[in-house]
């Protein structure tokens, strides 16, 4: 195989590789003589098929498998050779119209990782914001607990219905006349003034007694479910089959026991342990931003820009999707556009900090374990049919990127908590209040953050920028591109799939079921295959 360099300009690095017609002949060969046993034909006896019957027969097919084993092993010869630390999967291609029998010409394109330079550790400073657990903010959790376990009973008959009491119906929806699918049932109930119906439907339910007939007219909400009703004006014909009002819940040991606790000291100390850990997760949030900032202040090189603008598009279609559900959608988008430069910035910070947590973590030792590595791949594959988590299980296994993925999150969190034991931390008690409006401020929140919190620096923008950014950090849990460390996974097997990319598993739906058109805030809509 002859290698020839086309390109070597900062991270970017072109290559051509001819692979001869000798060496793919010599690999067609030995495929041949591999199958030949295997192959079945009239008038041979199994196994005994002559090798030049095998190629005449299976020839073009064997002869493209080697090419493509060819194409793969000449690139794991090149990165090795090269001694090159891809950041993403290299781009290859044939050169011109290969012709069976002649010599193959490779075009190889990739980006290179930057040499980092060696992470400064030393001399970190941090501050720790932490808030006590006090008894009141526990007694408003057992009130708010205690309000959603209401106690219903039968109203008098005379009984009006006013907000907070519970109704139940039968109904009968029509459009222009004409009943609807899922427009009919019965004995549905609801609490007034929850807004779980589409809007104007409860207000109409005040003042209604057992018994009560009534016909009430709403319009479909324009996002509504059922793209048949969305924006349309409806009839509800209803009849009143109960009116309840709520008792009071007393705070008791009953009351723990109705949760499937032992005792209401039980249920205090549940609650409060959640209010400790809620608030741990705050006090850790400002912390991460600060180490974070103190890490990018000390540290610019190169990143990758195809690894930039991966990152930017994930922001990008997070914030682009929220945009779409404001008041005014066009409004908000050209917003975004103003400030897109403000957010590539950010892109290219989270890939930097990523790059810089990747080498601390490999120059120190820290590591997920090959258990704690099943358990992340159990958690994704949850989401998932159970005919397609077999499928999920196959494509982590033969995409080492994709395992990088799910990896990245906790590989992230244990450098940060390595970097966390080595710094030097005061500890200062605050309020609630005081701490979200560190984590909010302008000085904290320069370093904007996401789920995986690496990206801490943002320009100064508008509020309405900072609302979005935050907005794009909130990523869901499924498997996804690798925040803190995709580099590190990328350089472990960089070109295990060289010529082609597999297609992730499809994400099957569970639990698809019908949009239903009853008179819900908005039907369910149906779930996509990813």
């Amino acid at each position: 195989m002859q290698t020839v360099e086309t390109l070597n300009e900062g991270l970017k690095r072109a290559y051509t590789l001819k692979i001869t017609a000798k060496d793919i002949d010599k690999k067609v060969d030995a495929e041949v003589k591999r199958v030949a046993p295997q192959v079945r034909m009239p008038g041979f006896r199994p196994g005994k098929v002559p090798a030049n019957l095998v190629r005449k027969m299976h020839g073009d097919a064997i002869a493209q498998d080697a090419l493509n084993n060819s194409i793969q092993e000449g690139v794991q010869k090149l990165i090795a050779d090269h001694k090159l630390r891809p950041a993403v999967s290299p781009s290859v291609s044939l050169e011109g119209e290969y012709a069976p029998g002649g010599d193959a010409e490779i075009k190889v394109e990739l980006e290179v990782l930057p040499e980092v330079p060696t992470p400064s550790i030393d001399g970190l400073k941090l501050e720790r914001l932490t808030v006590p657990v006090s008894d009141d903010e526990v007694n408003t959790q057992l009130k708010q607990l205690a309000g959603q376990q209401k106690a219903w009973t039968d109203a008098p008959a005379k009984h009006k219905a006013a907000e907070g009491d519970q109704v139940t119906m039968d109904f009968v929806g029509t459009v222009d006349g004409v009943a609807f699918d899922g427009g009919t049932g019965e004995g549905m109930s609801v609490e007034i003034g929850t807004g779980r119906l589409i809007p104007g439907f409860e207000d109409q339910l005040v003042g209604v007694k057992t018994g009560d007939e009534k016909t009430i007219d709403v319009t479909f909400p324009a996002d509504y479910g059922v793209a048949d009703l969305a924006d349309k004006p409806a009839q509800f014909a209803l009849k009143i089959t109960a009116v309840k009002t709520a008792g009071e819940t007393e705070i008791n040991d009953d009351f723990a026991k109705t949760l499937g606790l032992q005792s209401l000291e039980q249920l205090t100390g549940l609650l409060k342990g959640q209010l400790e850990q809620q608030l741990n997760g705050l006090t850790r949030t400002y912390m991460k931003r600060k180490l974070l900032d103190q890490l990018a202040a000390g540290h610019d090189f190169e990143v990758p820009p195809s690894m930039v603008e991966a990152e930017f598009d994930q922001i990008w279609h997070q914030l682009q999707h929220e945009a779409e559900h404001e008041a005014d959608p066009a409004a908000a988008k050209a917003e975004l556009d103003a400030e897109r430069e403000d957010y590539v910035k950010i892109a290219e910070r989270r890939v930097r900090l990523g790059l810089l947590l990747s080498e601390i973590g490999t120059a120190n030792g820290v590591e997920v374990s090959s258990n704690e590595m099943n358990q992340l791949i159990a958690q994704a594959a949850a989401q998932y049919s159970p005919n397609d988590r077999e499928r999920f299980y196959q494509y982590v296994r033969n995409e080492p990127m994709a395992a990088a993925q799910l990896r990245a999150p906790l590989f992230e969190d244990k450098v940060v908590d390595f970097l966390f034991d080595k710094a030097e931390i005061s500890d200062r008690e605050v309020t609630r209040e005081e701490l979200e409006a560190a984590i909010e401020s302008d000085d904290g929140f320069e370093t904007g953050t996401h789920t995986h919190d690496h990206d801490n620096h943002k320009p100064r923008k508008s509020k309405k920028a900072e609302d979005g950014e935050a907005k794009a950090e909130k990523k869901p849990a499924k498997a996804k591109k690798a925040d803190a460390e995709p580099a590190a996974e990328a350089e472990a097997e960089p070109a295990k799939k060289p010529a082609a990319k597999k297609a992730a598993a499809k994400k099957a739906d569970d639990a698809e079921g019908e949009a239903e058109a009853k008179p819900a805030k908005k039907a369910p809509a149906k779930k996509k295959a990813d």
